[in-house]
């Protein structure tokens, strides 16, 4: 039987923009501070995917490119929206995207290896 906490802390599956003009240690300061965030409501990161610098399909805060980052973690689902409204007031992402994920989906995303992770291990 799971505790009340384990109830609570849920998986989920955050999406990122990010400002693209950010170079590879503020992005993984970026990653520093969600980080931060998660732990601050019982979460963790378990999984993160840089997908890198992509054009907009509109402009976000007069940006045409954005840096975007795949985030599988944990989080109480109480503090969800606290954890949302970080993610806004936080001045390096631009937009973001939580969703909530099964088991089974994150079963499956845990399995999944980018294509950018296989070709950097090819290279």
């Amino acid at each position: 039987m799971k505790t009340h906490e384990e109830e609570a802390l849920r998986s989920y599956q955050s999406v990122l923009i990010v400002k693209s003009d950010l170079d590879e240690a503020q992005v993984d300061q970026v990653i520093e501070k969600i980080t931060e965030f998660l732990s601050k409501y019982n979460g963790s990161i378990l999984k993160v995917e840089k997908w890198g610098k992509k054009r907009l399909a509109y402009r976000i805060d007069k940006s045409r490119f954005g840096y975007y980052l795949n985030v599988y973690h944990t989080c109480e689902s109480i503090k969800l929206p606290d954890l949302e409204a970080d993610y806004k007031l936080y001045a390096l992402i631009l937009k973001s995207l939580v969703i909530k994920l099964t088991d089974k989906e994150l079963k499956a995303a845990m399995e999944s290896v980018y294509e950018a992770e296989v070709e950097e291990k090819k290279g």
